[in-house]
This record gives C-alpha cells, structure tokens and sequence, in this order.
C-alpha cells in the first residue's frame, strides 16, 4: 500500500472509530435530559444540562494539558484513554446516583480533551496540503453516522412511550456502553504513518511514544517526556494569541453554542411538544438521525468535493449561516418558548404557528447541514495553517469551543427558547465575519504555496 493510502486507511479507521464512541455519546447527550425526567427516585437530583455545563467546562480547562498528554504517551493511547472515560460516564446511567453522575461529568471532560486533542494530531500528521480537506470531510461524515444509528435505536426502542421505565432506560444505556466500548478499541488499528506523509518529524512524533533508543539518545527518558509536556503547553499559549487563532476564535466559540442547542436543548424541545402527540419521546430519535443526515450529507460534499471548489473556504461557511438562520426562524415560529425547560409531563403552549413535526424535522436537517459547513472549514482552516504545531492548534480550538458549550448547557437551565435562538443568531453572524477575515488573511498570506480547500 502506499504512504497516501496507508494514511487515508488511518483517517478512515479514526473516522469509524469515533462513528461508534459518539453513537453512544452524542445519543447519551440527546436524550439524557429526558431520561432524567423520568427517573424514579427520590434520591436523584441531578440536571442533564448541568452535567453537560460540567463536562464542557471541565473539556475546556482540561485542554490546557491536553497537548501535554498527548506528546507524552502519544495520540494512540491518548484516544484509547479517553474513550474508556466516555464509556464511563455513559454506563453510570445504567444506576445512577446524583454524585457518581456529576463525577463522571468531570472525568468525561478530562477525557474529551485528551481524546479531540489527540484526534486533530491524527488527522493533521496524515494530511498534506491537499488532502487536508478531504480527509476533514471524510472524517466529519463518518463521525456524524453515529447520529443515525444512535438515535434510530432510540426511536424503535421508545415508539409509543410516553414514560421512560428503569428497564428502558437500562436497556438503553447498556448497549451504548458496549458500542463505545469497541470504538476505543478501534483506535489500536491506527498505524504510524510514512515519513513522505507526514510534514514534520516533530508532529510525526506525537504518533506514538519516543523508543527506547531515541531516548537513551537525548539524555534521561523522564526529562525528555517532560520537556515534550511543557513545550506543548508554552505552543499551545502562544497559538492562542496569535492573529489567525483569534479571528477564528469567534466562528469557533459558535459552533460550541450551537453544538449545546442541536446536541442537547433542540431534542429536548421535541419531547416536550405535547401537541406532536404520544410519540414526541420516539421524535427525539427521529430528530437526531435527521441532524446526523445533514451533517453527512454536509461532510461528505464539502469533504470529497474539495477540489472543485475554487472560491476557497468562504462560501461554505456562508452557506451554513444562512441554513441556520432558516433553521432558527422556523423553530421560532413552531416550538413553543417554554419547551427547554418543562417538566416530564411536557408543553401545551403553542409558538407563532400548529406545531407540526415535518417542520421540526426540517428544522433538525437545516441544524445538521449548518454544522457540517462550519466544522468541515474550521477543522480544514486549523489543520492547514498550524500544521506544524496541530496538537497544540486543536486543543485551543477544542478548549474555546467547549467553554463556550459549558456556558450554552448552563443558560439553557434558565433562557426561555427565544432567548437562546437570539444569542446563537448574534454570535453566528460575528463568527461568519470573522471567519472570512481569517480566510482572506490566511489566503493573502499565503499565496505562493500550494493552497487547497474544501
């Protein structure tokens, strides 16, 4: 096989690896709210926005040691690590308990950090300058797969439910425990890539942990382990203000907002909805599959159709504002204002127009799609100009994205429906605008290289 195959095998085993971590997880996030309405006991209190606010919180401190982790013991074992934290926290809900649930909330945030940290090493190290595109497109459709089979579970499992039983909720999260589970173990089939692929020997090195030899080389195993830790930190400090990182900054901090609103508050909205009937709980599941439907169908296109785009990243970004915005406005109009923060017994209130669910979905589909146009461009974007430095390029992104979640999971307690479309429909507007800045300053700067987008 071929360098550039071997390294496109690695992106799609990455790909697959997380399809089945995050079928578990993103389906754990959609629908733990829910469930959480529905336990029966006195002695649980727990909040699954306020657990969300923990985890992307936590994630976002976290990334400040991430690179750290990863220079260390290598992304390999970075993801493994990490992903066993995720199985964690998706197996306490099996029996949960309010102070084994708001723990797990923490581990699972370190766990994040170290994992998407280790994740955007992986794909930078197996990219060049024009592959990076299609291999950020592959990897975003294979990961939003597990929106699909996640939440079609979910939906032939509670069809016609208007309660959640223990026995649901067991059987449920048992089996997601398992699915992520193998995707950790998925990660072990990622192999080193050839010297041809990858750009440089210092990101090269992140693939695994330093050999024997070469340590024995450059003086005390230890000391060398902890000057790989401490230069990832002092990189990742100084990415953070560099002029490029900060314009991205803004359309970064966006998708953190609208990754809580599509991942966690919009399903939720849908369960609410009494007016949609008895089967409003099993439209959660519907709901999920459709974003997931958008971000694929997004991913794949701006991913495998890279090269004939020559209007750089621009115009998908652009076309991803403009489906949310519509996407906004609809929802505006069909859920009622209260949906995010009612109780088990659902909604009756009506919005601005007869709630009806074709538009929800709609609306589920439009979220997706303007994800994918944004993640796909940002994780392009990133990949390109911090090349040399991607560990410490994608736990900046990661931790400006998360603290951004965390704070979207905590106002979500609280912000009538409204309220949270306004502050995504302002923060997505200024996001755009900075990221076209951005583009056109990285495009200007860099002119005589071999510049590809997707």
């Amino acid at each position: 096989m071929t360098p550039e195959g071997k390294a496109l095998l690695n992106i799609i085993i990455l790909g697959f690896g997380f399809m089945f971590m995050f079928t578990a997880f993103q389906t754990c996030g959609n629908i733990e709210q829910t469930v959480i309405k529905s336990f029966n006991s006195s002695e649980f209190h727990g909040s699954g926005y306020t657990s969300m606010s923990i985890i992307y919180g936590v994630f976002s401190a976290s990334n400040l040691f991430a690179p750290s982790v990863v220079a260390v013991i290598g992304p390999q074992l970075s993801m493994f690590f990490g992903g066993l934290l995720y199985s964690g926290y998706i197996a306490m809900f099996i029996y949960p308990y309010t102070w084994s649930f708001y723990t797990a909330s923490v581990f699972v945030g370190i766990g994040a950090a170290v994992l998407w940290t280790a994740q955007g090493n992986v794909l930078a190290i197996n990219s060049t300058d024009s592959t990076i595109g299609r291999n950020s497109g592959i990897f975003w459709a294979l990961l939003q797969f597990s929106l699909f089979f996640g939440n079609l579970y979910i939906y032939f499992a509670w069809h016609g439910h208007v309660h959640i039983t223990d026995k649901d909720r067991q059987t449920v999260f048992i089996s997601l425990t398992v699915i992520s589970l193998v995707g950790c173990f998925l990660f072990f089939l990622i192999r080193k890539p050839e010297p041809e692929v990858a750009p440089t020997e210092t990101s090269e090195s992140l693939l695994q942990a330093e050999s024997t030899e070469s340590a024995s080389i450059a003086g005390s195993p230890r000391s060398d382990l902890w000057s790989q830790a401490l230069d990832a930190f002092v990189k990742s400090c100084k990415l953070l203000v560099t002029k490029e990182m900060l314009l991205l900054s803004v359309s970064i901090a966006y998708t953190g907002l609208e990754l809580t609103f599509y991942s966690g508050v919009y399903g939720t909205c849908i369960g609410a909805m009494t007016q949609f009937g008895k089967d409003a709980k099993s439209l959660i599941g519907i709901s999920g599959i459709f974003i997931g439907i958008g971000e694929i169908l997004g991913g794949g296109v701006f991913g495998m159709l890279n090269k004939c785009n020559r209007f750089g990243r621009n115009p998908v970004v652009l076309l991803g504002l403009i489906t949310h915005f519509v996407a906004f406005y609809l929802i505006f109009l069909n859920i009622a204002s209260d949906a995010p923060l009612a109780p088990e017994e659902g909604t009756d209130l009506q919005a601005y127009i007869t709630p009806n669910v074709g538009v929800a979905l709609l609306c589920s589909f439009l979220l997706g799609l303007g994800d994918s146009c944004f993640n796909t461009q940002l994780l392009s974007i990133v990949g390109f100009v911090f090349r040399d430095n991607s560990a410490p390029a994608f736990a900046v992104f990661k931790f400006i994205q998360s603290i951004m979640a965390a704070l979207a999971f905590f106002y979500s307690n609280y912000l009538l429906l409204h309220w949270q479309l306004l502050i995504l429909v302002l923060v997505g507007f200024m996001g755009s605008m900075s990221f076209f800045m951005a583009e056109w300053l990285v495009a200007s700067g860099r002119r005589d290289s071999d510049y590809d987008s997707i």
